[in-house]
């Protein structure tokens, strides 16, 4: 058999690397490569440039990697003085794949912003500065500095059939989270404070799980091969 092709989104940036200084360059945490590789799939990058949604018919399944924050305007709201990195170019090709993937029922696993468009996609909003709501700085402690929080999978649900129902800790990296939730989508994990971690489309037949954690900086690949096995 062949390794499905999972595409992953990713960013584009200024970034250094060998002799090249402050070069735009289109790149991805190899982390999400080695997970994918390990989980049976074959990772194949996309850009936000052309139209990515086109390759929806080519791909055998999705996942929309973390980032920068969503233009609040899709979701109706006044930019925060907190809110950062927008991309529009990002959004526009992002939202755009999810949609024509969400059409072709095409498993989906959403990693951080990747959870954030679903729901916004689907007509949810967000919290765009999380510790107005809960008060601390625990999910985002500092620049390129992972929160450890505990996350509790409820049972029945695809999340729990990879991770086990106990309470398991994993590497948060976000200032922003789920406010209003999107109609078709249910609650399967949340932290103590209450703020909402994962989630998955209720009634599809199709893969459709999204975290608002960062699972691609452990060495567990559950998530990842959960959606290996749904291709």
């Amino acid at each position: 058999m062949r390794r499905p092709v999972i595409g992953i989104t990713c960013y584009v940036e200024s970034a250094s690397f060998t002799v090249w200084q402050d070069t735009a360059a289109s790149l991805l945490p190899h982390a999400y490569v080695e997970h994918v590789v390990r989980a049976g799939g074959q990772p194949v990058l996309l850009p936000p440039a052309g139209a990515p949604a086109e390759l929806v018919g080519r791909l055998d399944g999705l996942i929309l990697a973390g980032g920068g924050d969503i233009d609040p305007a899709r979701y109706g709201a006044e930019p925060h003085e907190r809110s950062g990195y927008v991309r529009k170019f990002r959004d526009e090709a992002e939202f755009a794949l999810l949609a024509a993937a969400l059409d072709a029922d095409l498993p989906y696993l959403g990693i951080c912003r990747g959870l954030q468009v679903l729901n916004v996609t689907l007509g949810g909003t967000l919290h765009q500065h999380l510790p107005d709501v809960v008060g601390t700085t625990d999910h985002c402690p500092g620049p390129g500095l992972f929160g450890r929080l505990p996350v509790s999978p409820a049972p029945g649900t695809r999340l729990s059939k990879a991770l086990g129902e106990d309470p398991v800790t994993v590497a948060h990296y976000h200032h922003q989270s789920v406010d209003r939730l999107a109609p078709g989508l249910t609650v399967t994990a949340a932290t103590g404070d209450g703020t909402i971690e994962a989630v998955e489309a209720d009634a599809s037949g199709t893969f459709t799980m999204a975290v608002q954690w960062h699972p691609e900086v452990n060495e567990d690949s559950a998530l990842f091969e959960a959606l290996v096995r749904a291709c």
